[in-house]
C-alpha cells in the first residue's frame, strides 16, 4: 500500500577533527555553515558539556569538538576559516 522511498544517506564513522567550538552557540553556527554546503558533522562534548546542554539548554562552559568525514575535511576547513577580529589586530600593532 505504502511505497517505501529509498533515501540516499551518506553514512560515515570515525570522522576527523575539524575544530573546537567554545560553546553550543558557536557549534550551532559551525554545523549550520557545514550543513549548508552539504557536509555532515558530529559534535563530541568534552567533560560535562553534554549534560549541561541537556540540563540548561545551552553549553557555554565546556568546549565542543566538531568532526567531519575524512573525505570532506579539506572542504570543511575552507568553510570554517578563523580570522582575527578588529580588536585583536589593533592589539598586535
Amino acid at each position: 500500500m505504502f511505497e517505501e522511498k529509498e533515501i540516499e544517506k551518506k553514512e560515515w564513522r570515525d570522522g576527523v577533527y575539524l575544530c573546537t567550538a567554545t560553546g553550543s552557540t558557536e557549534a550551532d553556527i559551525f554545523e549550520s555553515k557545514l550543513r549548508g554546503e552539504g557536509i555532515p558533522s558530529e559534535r563530541r562534548h568534552k567533560g560535562a558539556g553534554n549534560f549541561l546542554e541537556i540540563f540548561m539548554g545551552a553549553n557555554s562552559l565546556c568546549p565542543i569538538d566538531i568532526y567531519v568525514p575524512a573525505a570532506s575535511l579539506a572542504d570543511a576547513r575552507n568553510i570554517i576559516i578563523p580570522f582575527p577580529l578588529a580588536e585583536e589586530e589593533n592589539e598586535e600593532l
